[in-house]
């Protein structure tokens, strides 16, 4: 079965640079943040205050380029471990044909990079066996997906994102 217009999604480039030291993928944007052309643009997303409150930025209240820039400042980049794939919504269990995105030559252009966090369950797998052999210089943390599908208790999701702000300041992340 051949996918309409409507189902082809497409991630966004990295967000990251040399100053990056925690690389936080997700699987791929969903139908709200790719309208929006921003990651996790659905507002009951709740990407930006886990992630705010592990790192200590109030994230939800800037702007998105602002949110951008605080990350970078503070060593952290995004991306997704898909490229781009079929499916319509945006729920994971949908993608269909999906092209993975280079995340070997990412890590291998960031030179402070130490961890890789995988936001939800199909990121951490798709991402942990992309990464391979790559992966085994680096701290690989799996996290409960921000997304409102994931119903895990928001107090839940933050205690495991919470470690990630002293993971940034942790010169030894292994």
């Amino acid at each position: 079965m051949a996918a309409d217009a409507q189902s082809s999604k497409r991630c966004f480039p990295p967000v990251a640079d040399a100053r990056t030291r925690l690389l936080i993928l997700g699987s791929l944007p969903g139908d709200a943040s790719l309208a929006a052309g921003q990651y996790y643009a659905h507002p009951r997303n709740r990407f930006w205050e886990l992630l705010g409150q592990a790192i200590g930025v109030e994230l939800r209240a800037l702007d998105y380029p602002r949110r951008l820039e605080a990350l970078l400042a503070r060593g952290v980049g995004l991306w997704d471990v898909i490229a781009e794939a079929e499916r319509k919504g945006s729920l994971d269990a949908a993608i269909r044909n999906q092209t993975d995105n280079a995340l070997v030559e990412l890590a291998a252009s960031l030179p402070a990079l130490r961890a890789v966090a995988f936001n939800g369950g199909t990121a951490a797998r798709i991402g942990r066996r992309q990464l391979g052999a790559a992966g085994e210089r680096l701290k690989l943390i799996d996290l409960p997906s921000s997304s409102p599908a994931h119903t895990l208790a928001l107090a839940d999701k933050q205690r495991v994102w919470s470690p990630l702000g002293a993971a940034l300041a942790d010169d030894d992340m292994r």
